[in-house]
This record gives structure tokens, sequence and C-alpha cells, in this order.
């Protein structure tokens, strides 16, 4: 029975993407899929500020709304390509709970790895037997890193450096088995000063350093965008003026418009180019 479910589940799933496919109006060999992993501060992104492109590409695509599709249905149309991008909920709040953090990844996709969801969610292999390009990041509450005594736990939920960095590891390596996928990292989301204390924003910053300094390696299959930098510009802390207000840690809708501009730029240059003529901001170089 459970063999069953997994099989009905997959279908369903592969029909969506069809589906989504279908509807660009292309069907050549060069569809690329990409799933765009996501909660609050991601679907901000995602939803962006349409207002700062060109109002007659918002009217000509106005069923889509939101600014980064709008984005992929333009760019498409100009350069023949077909990349469909799908924003999903991950990990949704029921069954599994609206939670994304290092240990979630790690026990969604590593611990309960294999053909059939985990708690209703897809697995790193349902996910890439339907998308060329995972896009995933973490909600701004994972910069709340608590002290440590260095001494790690893979299968904590606790939120340390020390965890954080055994979960990252388990998850490279698990992701290097899927070689013909790509995958697009967000660097850490930070939250505004109010709700960040300066020994965690500290922390924050090393496992920053740590994952693009050291756990981001050359020539392999994970790619970075580099949220952080672009919130704290070279602080400690979400600047206020980008977020919605000093006591809320979300984007405010230009830093969105802005950021998911960066963001098209970097996967644009991930999918054509591995990366090269962006940095890790999407600022073309």
């Amino acid at each position: 029975m459970a063999v069953m479910k997994s099989k009905v589940i997959s279908y369903f799933f592969g029909l969506s993407i069809i589906g989504l496919f279908a509807c660009t109006g292309r069907q050549d060999e060069q569809a690329v899929g990409l799933a765009f992993l996501h909660h609050s501060t991601g679907g901000v992104i995602w939803e962006g500020d349409p207002s700062q492109l060109d109002p007659v590409v918002v009217k000509k695509n106005r069923r889509l709304k939101a600014q980064l599709p709008i984005m992929f249905a333009e760019y498409n149309e100009a350069h023949t390509k077909n990349y469909v991008i799908k924003e999903i909920i991950f990990p949704k709040a029921e069954p599994y709970g609206w939670n994304n953090y290092p240990y979630d990844y790690y026990n969604i996709w590593v611990k309960n790895a294999g053909e059939k969801p985990f708690m209703k969610e897809p697995t790193l292999e349902m996910l890439t037997s339907q998308f060329q390009v995972i896009v995933f990041k973490h909600c701004f509450p994972s910069s709340n890193i608590l002290g440590d005594n260095g001494i790690a736990d893979i299968n904590s939920d606790i939120k340390t450096l020390s965890n954080y960095k055994q979960q990252y590891l388990a998850l490279r390596d698990k992701i290097h088995e899927f070689s013909d996928n790509k995958f697009i990292l967000f660097t850490g989301a930070v939250q505004v000063k109010s709700f960040l204390s300066e020994e965690e924003a500290i922390r924050a910053r090393e496992f920053y350093n740590w994952v693009v300094n050291d756990w981001d390696l050359p020539d392999d299959n994970i790619f970075i965008w580099d949220l952080y930098q672009l919130q704290t510009e070279g602080g400690l802390y979400f600047k206020d003026e980008y977020a919605v207000s000093p006591n809320d840690s979300h984007p405010n809708k230009e830093f969105a418009g802005m950021a998911a501009t960066l963001l098209f730029n970097r996967i644009i240059d991930i999918i054509e180019n591995n990366g090269t003529t962006t940095d890790l901001a999407g600022n073309k170089i």
C-alpha cells in the first residue's frame, strides 16, 4: 500500500511539471525545470517589486503577478528559452512543521532519503527526477545560533554552529550524488538588530563565512546566491532600511525588487555559464 501511495504521489507530481512546461507554449528539448523552495522571505523575493520592471512587460505578463516569474517569462521570449520556475513551500506547515533550517534539510534529504516522501515532503530523489535546478534557503530564525562546546550532534535540531556544520557537510555529500542537477543555496537570511543578539549575529557571520569560504567547493554542482551580503552590506544585521521595519526582518518591497533581479541574474548565469559571469550576489562581472 505504501509503495502504491508513493507511485501515485510521484505520478501527480510529474503531471504537474508536464503541465507547467506545456503552459509555456514551448516543449522543446531545451526545457529546464527549476524548483524554488521557500517560506516567507523567499516568498517576498519571489513577489519582488514588479513596479521596478518595464510596465509593458508587467502588463504583458500580468497573469504571473510576481516579479521573478515575469522575468523568466520575458527572458524565455527574448532568448527562445524554456526555463520554467515553480515555487514550492518547503516544508509545509503540516504535517512536517514550518521549519526549514539545516537540520530539517538534513532530516528530509539525508536521514530519510529515498524514493518515497518523508512526512509528505519530497526527497532529493523525487525533486531531482522532476527539476534540473533546485533553489533552497533557510528562514531568518536560522541566524539565532546558540553557543556550544564544539561537540556536534548531527541528529539534533538545536541551532549551534557545530550542528549546522555537520548537517551541511552531510547535505553536501548527498547533493553530490545528483551530479546532473544544479543546486543554488541562499546564504543565511539574517535578522534586524532588535531580534538578534550580538553574540548570535557574530555566530551567524561565522557560519556565513564558513559556508562561502570552506563548505562551498569549486567545480561542483552547488552554487551560492549571497543574500546575507546584500542584507548586511558587511555589517552584522539586516539593515533596517532594507527591512519592513526595525521590528520585522522580512525584506521591504524595494529591497525585494532589487534582490529578485540579482537572484534572477545569478540563476540564469548558473544555468548557462556555471556562474562564471556574476559574483555571488548576482552582479554581472
